[in-house]
């Protein structure tokens, strides 16, 4: 368990970023003493990809990404009840699990979804790449929000078993819990608008806001590419 950095002004406020880009460059200036070191920034896909971008492009630092992916509630597809990593292993919320009260075959159906999912998104936006070489690295993992959380503990725990030097989740926002949870697997966790309310919605942030295409991701990954 490492800091936790925020910044104050924000806490608690909406609609504090015009878009993801911006919130990208606000987050870039609390990383600053990582430019030009040996730290690699990996993006969750979608929407962490423009974050993440941004803030590779101002500090001069790699890009890569990190295939996770939340695994739906079969009534609700914008909430979940676990995450899976790009090794295919899952970490499950034991205790909405237990709310549910979904079948073992319901659970079977969407863990077996999202290793399709995972595989596809892996073939789509990786293009057959080796994935980055992370021993002794500083590791800077970023989303465009945490709600649950889960997503990025599955991605914290797949990036920790390859031995980095240390871990960072930079995040433009995140449910106050939720920094808790992730910070209990990080080494240090930036969140610029932290937020106590519930219910919580990443998008709230956000003056403009869209789900990613993976066109999208794709172009902005390639736009990154060439300029380095």
């Amino acid at each position: 368990m490492g800091n936790i950095i925020e910044d104050r002004a924000l806490r608690n406020k909406f609609g504090v970023f015009e878009n993801r880009k911006e919130a990208g460059l606000l987050l870039s200036d609390k990383l600053k003493e990582y430019k030009n070191t040996d730290t690699i920034i990996l993006a969750i896909p979608s929407g962490g990809v423009p974050v993440a971008a941004e803030v590779a492009d101002k500090l001069r630092l790699p890009l890569d990404l990190i295939v996770v992916r939340k695994i739906q509630i079969p009534y609700n597809p914008e909430a979940g009840f676990g995450a899976m990593d790009p090794d295919v292993e899952i970490i499950l919320n034991r205790e909405l699990l237990d709310r549910l009260r979904l079948t073992e075959e319901e659970i079977g159906r969407q863990i077996e979804k999202t290793r399709e999912i995972i595989s596809k998104r892996e073939m789509l936006f990786r293009k057959g790449m080796p994935r980055p070489y992370l021993k002794n690295k500083i590791v800077i993992i970023i989303d465009d929000g945490l709600a649950s959380g889960y997503t990025m503990l599955a991605a914290i725990r797949f990036v920790r078993k390859r031995n980095p030097g240390k871990i960072i989740v930079a995040v433009p926002t995140c449910l106050d819990r939720t920094v808790n949870l992730v910070n209990s697997g990080a080494d240090d966790v930036v969140c610029l608008n932290i937020r106590t309310s519930v219910p919580f919605a990443v998008a709230d942030a956000y003056r403009n806001w869209h789900d990613l295409s993976d066109q999208e991701v794709i172009d902005i990954l390639e736009r990154n590419t060439s300029t380095r």
